[in-house]
């Protein structure tokens, strides 16, 4: 990973920098799910610039769902929420990588401020699905269906069925 130095960067621009990190890779696990209704997300953005207790962003899924807020005091936090998965296989896979990420990108070896404690757990959300059914007609979020990417490995064993 890239090495900042503290003259660079502040708090909030390191969370923020992580968050969108983790935005990035969480829409490309996502987008190796065969099930074109696990590659749906919606996403809320505000444009403006952030005020005290307003969504800066958020992306919500059935599996995962991930917020950057400007909370109380002007500090950037990340919310997140998994949806349980009772069964080893790709779903689990994201669900658990997802978390690895989240904390290995927040971590203080990353940046030269600690911004560890900027991954919330005072409300977690743990039924993704169930969220994204109730907000899935909300005018606030935007639907979008991410595209489907086949894997090496899903490419491999098609090619060895052929």
């Amino acid at each position: 990973m890239k090495q900042f130095t503290h003259n660079q960067l502040t708090y909030n621009q390191c969370v923020a920098i992580a968050y969108f990190q983790l935005l990035k890779r969480a829409k490309e696990m996502l987008s190796t799910i065969e099930q074109e209704e696990l590659r749906s997300t919606l996403e809320r953005a505000d444009k403006t610039l952030p005020q005290i207790g307003t969504v800066v962003h958020e992306l919500l899924n059935p599996l995962i769902y991930m917020r950057l807020e400007l909370h109380p005091g002007g500090l950037m936090a990340i919310h997140f929420g998994i949806e349980p998965i009772n069964q080893l296989g790709q779903l689990t896979d994201i669900t658990s990588n997802f978390l690895r990420l989240l904390y290995k990108l927040t971590s203080k070896d990353v940046y030269p401020i600690d911004i560890e404690n900027c991954v919330r757990t005072d409300w977690f959300i743990n039924s993704c699905s169930g969220l994204y059914e109730y907000l899935e007609e909300s005018e606030h979020y935007a639907f979008k269906q991410l595209k489907y990417k086949v894997t090496a490995k899903k490419r491999k064993q098609l090619l060895s069925v052929a």
